[in-house]
């Protein structure tokens, strides 16, 4: 389940790591509400993304730690947990469908993940991944479906209420 108390104990693990990001009030894209933006393109990654690849990842067992994780992704969550596995010393697989820019497959391996090029649509590509994770008993790292992923995600909710307190 997802607490407040989780979301907290997030904020501590993520503070070397995802930066505090900007709310800015956003007047001309609105004439009927007010809008704000959350800088999050200003994370190392240039996504939220990385928040919750790194509370994932930080809550792994030394055992898990040691096989490695494994994703798929063709842009930001790739990135992500590329970029937090590196930073938490963990090998890092990420599963991109052949028809992913190259830009972001070159990007992805820059921040030290493997890359395997696998099928010509995300499903086929999520697939391999599975089959990977189970022979090398690798942990997959859902982009969303997964409570510590949610968790750090989460942290962006509590920079928003600090900031804009009668936020709705």
């Amino acid at each position: 389940m997802l607490t407040l108390d989780k979301i907290y104990h997030a904020a501590f693990v993520l503070k070397d790591v995802a930066r505090k990001t900007d709310l800015i009030e956003a007047p001309k894209l609105s004439k009927d509400c007010q809008l704000y933006l959350k800088t999050e393109n200003l994370q190392a990654t240039g996504s939220f993304k990385v928040r919750g690849a790194y509370y994932k990842i930080s809550q792994l067992s030394p055992e898990e730690s040691a096989k490695g994780v494994i994703a798929c992704s063709a842009g930001n969550h790739a990135q992500g947990v590329a970029y937090a596995a590196k930073l938490a010393g963990v090998k890092a697989t990420v599963v991109m469908p052949t028809t992913t820019p190259l830009m972001k497959v070159n990007r992805t391996r820059s921040y030290g993940a493997e890359v395997v090029l696998h099928g010509d649509v995300f499903d086929e590509a999520l697939a391999y991944a599975n089959e990977l994770a189970a022979e090398h008993g690798y942990t997959f790292i859902h982009p969303f479906n997964d409570l510590d992923v949610a968790t750090g995600q989460g942290t962006i909710a509590m920079e928003i209420i600090k900031e804009l307190p009668t936020v709705d």
